[in-house]
């Protein structure tokens, strides 16, 4: 049985912030209590659902909190781009953990396992499904095969140079075909998030700009970066006229 309804789920979550805490692989964040520190905090300040990466982590994250959890597990396969819970596997860990609802690479790319498998046994978890989408095609065949979430997760990520700005093209196309659609990708500042929200995104997914603190901190250093040889000049003479 669900934990949650759809119906109990956009009371809860419609029109809200869901907090993706995945640290970067590998540093310092990227430890099992600081996630579940990350998730907690972002639940304080009014995230109304989490995204979040690993069996062992949503497991940690649902005694924690009955907060509604998107759960996924990321793996790097040869010979296939797609990484976002690839394997029936992954999706039978996630429920057992107890995600609500299980996000997947809805992309048409060679992968292990067909995406009808995957969205097979979500549904056959009992979760609800999520479809990770870069292209309207995507987005319709999610649609055919009744998964209740679709999100602009992948759209720019394919290949090629990701833009700075969210695919809001994108995402004014799938919200007028999919009833919950989750603007994801680049939603990085409040202003960005609010335009999803105006253009009829359900919900919308932040991640870097809440968890990812390497990121975040090299931002603020490339603009620093940024003033002229100019202004340093300037800022040098002002420093000695006041004796600093």
């Amino acid at each position: 049985m669900k934990r949650y309804t759809v119906e109990e789920i956009d009371h809860l979550v419609e029109g809200g912030i869901i907090a993706s805490c995945q640290p970067i692989a590998g540093g310092p964040l990227d430890q099992d209590e600081i996630v579940a520190a990350m998730a907690m905090a972002c639940i304080n300040g009014g995230a109304k659902s989490l995204r979040i990466e690993g069996a062992a982590r949503v497991a940690k994250m649902r005694r924690l909190s009955d907060i509604p959890i998107i759960g996924i597990v990321k793996r790097e396969l040869e010979n296939t781009g797609v990484c976002i819970t690839p394997n029936v596997d992954d999706v039978l860990a996630l429920a057992d953990a107890g995600a609500d609802i299980i996000a997947f690479d809805a992309t048409d790319r060679a992968r292990p396992t067909r995406r009808e498998h995957i969205v097979e046994a979500i549904l056959g978890q009992d979760c609800h499904a999520m479809a990770d989408c870069a292209s309207m095609s995507d987005v319709h065949f999610a649609l055919s095969l009744d998964v209740g979430f679709v999100g602009t997760t992948l759209a720019g990520y394919l290949g090629g140079h990701t833009p700075e700005e969210p695919d809001y093209e994108f995402l004014t196309s799938a919200v007028e075909v999919a009833p919950r659609v989750i603007a994801e990708g680049r939603y990085n500042t409040p202003e960005r998030a609010r335009e999803a929200r105006r253009l009829g995104a359900w919900g919308v997914v932040v991640g870097t700009a809440l968890t990812r603190l390497e990121i975040m901190t090299a931002w603020f250093v490339e603009g620093m970066a940024t003033i002229s040889s100019e202004q340093e000049e300037w800022f040098r003479h002002k420093g000695r006229k006041i004796g600093v």
